[in-house]
């Protein structure tokens, strides 16, 4: 069974940059769609960036786009979600999420069958 685990989050400045990183121990990712959402208190978990099994197609959330860029390597079973230009409202828990779809990039947490614990990003101003 896939399970993601999370590393590198922490405190960021505004305009700082943070790089995410995803990884499984176990399982290979290289057959599933890679996803990262967050989650702020009080609000639902949200779609921040996918990318294909095949790391030729990506999706980003408008919020982010421009920003943070995601990548994968099947080789090391890691998937990477930089992060520029951070602003307070990026603070978040932000969660790797693994999706046994090869044909396309799912943006919704349905579809999204492991899911790591989280790691806390905090951007102040």
């Amino acid at each position: 069974q896939v399970q993601p685990v999370e590393s590198g989050g922490g405190l960021a400045q505004a305009g700082d940059s943070l790089r995410l990183s995803c990884a499984d121990s176990g399982r290979s990712f290289s057959a599933y769609a890679m996803g990262w959402f967050r989650q702020a208190p009080g609000n639902e978990r949200e779609f921040v960036a996918a990318i294909s099994w095949s790391a030729d197609n990506t999706k980003y959330a408008d919020s982010v786009k421009g920003r943070f860029t995601i990548s994968r390597d099947n080789a090391k079973n890691t998937v990477d979600l930089q992060m520029n230009s951070l602003i307070p409202e990026d603070s978040a828990v932000y969660y790797c999420a693994a999706a046994p779809i090869i044909n396309s990039i799912p943006t919704i947490t349905s579809l999204y069958a492991y899911w790591g614990r989280g790691t806390q990003v905090t951007v102040s101003s």
